[in-house]
Order: structure tokens, then sequence, then C-alpha cells
């Protein structure tokens, strides 16, 4: 390729971890630089200056230079680019599913990991000290005390946007086990939640559980406590270049109602109430979400990215033909994510 892929990022954003990491697996030549960092001067203009991870594709004439936000849509990209070591499943219906779990963790787990760092003040201290450090450590501590409290101060404040309240926190804190358990028992059969190989959705996952599971002490005691062996899997999905893969190593449609039955529920149970309160609330133009989750209620300011989730999600379902649609439907059924798509 005649340009120079340069990932600018953050080592605590799970986007940014998400997109490291996968670039690794695939074995993509890449430069990491941190968000800030006098590297980053003269980087392409983006829509929204502040928002990592950016894919920054530096030619020898900078006045070629393009850059790009969001992390589905730069792994999709480099699809296009890249051929080895796919993240992108066969069978239609498994990269379906795949396209559904990414969401799921990019979207919904979002929400405990954003919880937890700014929740409890054991979290909240740690994340509040570390991370403008991991963005510029050399400075004097009478210089960085300043930022670390204005930072921890505005992220607190910012719980809101996420939906994590007194009335959404123990649901909340409920999913966040429920979803340990269950991809506890996934990785009990299989190395990774797509089978033999990583898809997108295994990066989109452990780009939320390496903060919540490693980094931020009340959510990492609860992984190391209730599963170990999740834990053991996000410290080995860091780099994961070296892994042999075959191309027959994606989970076959025939195994996905049973391997996959309890993530589904989670992700009826929760997210797809979720979503569609959401979308009912961005249509009425109301400036609060009130929806009921599992039987509780759920209050939150509407958020129009995940309105377009919904969307694309429907949209990778309608490209679908008529017998996978079925077949999708079928392993979907009972679990309450088909409501989205019947």
């Amino acid at each position: 390729m005649s340009q120079t892929i340069k990932l600018i990022g953050a080592p605590q954003s799970p986007y940014s971890r998400k997109m490291r990491a996968a670039m690794r697996y695939r074995r993509i030549p890449y430069q990491w630089l941190r968000q800030g960092s006098e590297a980053t001067q003269g980087q392409p203009p983006v829509k929204l200056a502040s928002m990592i991870p950016v894919l920054w594709f530096a030619h020898e004439d900078a006045s070629k230079d393009t850059a790009m936000l969001d992390s589905t849509f730069q792994l999709q990209h480099l699809e296009t680019l890249f051929s080895e070591r796919s993240l992108v499943p066969d069978d239609a219906v498994v990269h379906f599913f795949n396209q559904l779990f990414e969401d799921f963790a990019d979207e919904w787990m979002t929400k405990p990991m954003f919880h937890y760092r700014w929740h409890e003040q054991q979290d909240i201290d740690k994340a509040g000290t570390i991370l403008p450090l991991e963005a510029r450590w050399c400075q004097s501590d009478d210089d960085v005390a300043p930022m670390q409290k204005m930072f921890a101060e505005r992220q607190v404040g910012r719980l809101g946007v996420v939906g994590s309240n007194d009335v959404t926190k123990p649901l909340i804190e409920e999913s966040y086990s429920n979803i340990l358990a269950e991809l506890n028992g996934i990785l009990s059969q299989q190395p990774f939640v797509m089978g033999q190989r990583p898809g997108a959705a295994d990066f989109a996952i452990y780009g939320q559980l390496i903060c919540l599971a490693l980094f931020d002490p009340t959510p990492a005691s609860i992984a190391l406590r209730e599963a170990p062996r999740v834990y053991a899997w996000v410290e080995a999905m860091e780099d994961t270049s070296g892994e042999l893969i075959s191309d027959d190593g994606w989970l076959k449609r025939e195994q996905l109602a049973e391997m996959w039955s309890p993530l589904l529920q989670e992700i009826g149970r929760t997210y797809v109430p979720f979503l569609l309160g959401n979308a009912a609330a961005l249509q009425a133009g109301d400036e609060q979400v009130d929806c009921m989750i599992d039987g509780r209620r759920w209050v939150q300011k509407p958020f129009p990215y995940q309105g377009k989730c919904l969307v694309w999600l429907k949209e990778a379902f309608d490209a679908l033909n008529e017998t996978d649609q079925a077949f999708a439907l079928q392993v979907m059924q009972g679990s309450g994510c088909e409501v989205l798509f019947s």
C-alpha cells in the first residue's frame, strides 16, 4: 500500500483498544499515536475532533491524507483493503449475528463500562488520576492535579448520557454479571465468541471488557470472582497476532442457537427494549427515554447515534435473503431479539 495507517487513540478508550487489538490480530501494519500528542499534529479534519479512535491514512503527499471515525466502519473499511485474517464470517447468517453482537458490545456494554468507572469512589479515583496522566505524564504533580480534578468531575457529570442513574443502576450492574456468565459459558467451549477464530464482535466485546475486567477496580473484582476465564480471555485478546486460524473456523449456523442462546436472551432482555424506547423518544421529539426493561423503568436522555444503530441493524437483516432471514429469526426465537426484525 502507498499509505501509512495511523491509529489515534487512548489507552483506556474501549474503542481504541478494540481497533488496536483487531489490527494486531489481522497483522495490519500501523502506527499507534496517543490522542493529543505532538505526533497527531497535522491530522486531517474529522467531524468530531474529540472523538477517538481515528484512522489516519497518511500519504507521501499530505494533501491526500484522509481520516475516519467510528470503529465499526473503520473495521469495515479495512476489510476492503486487506483480505487476510478477515473479521467477517463467510456465512451470511453468522455474519449478521457478528454485526448484532458488535453493536451490542459497542452500545450496551459501554453502559456498565462508563457506569462503573465513574460511579464508585475507588473507580473515580483511579480513572481520574490515571487517564489524564496517560495523555501527558511528563508534567509535575502540581500541574496535573487541577486537570485530574476537572476531568473526573466532567466524566461523573456525563453519567446520564449513557443512562447511569439511581433508577437504572441495579439493571446495569445485573446485566454486567449476566454478560460475564454468558461469555464464560461460550468461552468454556470455544476460544472466541464467533467460533475457533475471532470476528468483529470479539474485539468489540474485548474493548469494553479491557476497562471493566482489567482496569476499573469494582468491575474487575467482579470479573475475577465470577468469571476468571473471561478475565484471562481479555488479557489474551490484547495481542492475538500469533493465533493460528483456519478458513472453516467460524461457528456453523446449525450451532448458533445452542451456543448463543443465553447471550441472545440478555440482548433481548436489555438492549432491544432500550433501542425501541430510544427510537420512540427520538421520533416523538421527547427529551427523555422512559421505557420498561425487564419489568423495570429505564430513564435517560435520547441518544441519536443509537437511533442510527437500530436502522443499521434492520438494514443488515433486510440484506439477508428470505431463507437466511427465516433461519436468523429461528435462532433468535424466544430471546426477544426477534421483535426488531419480525
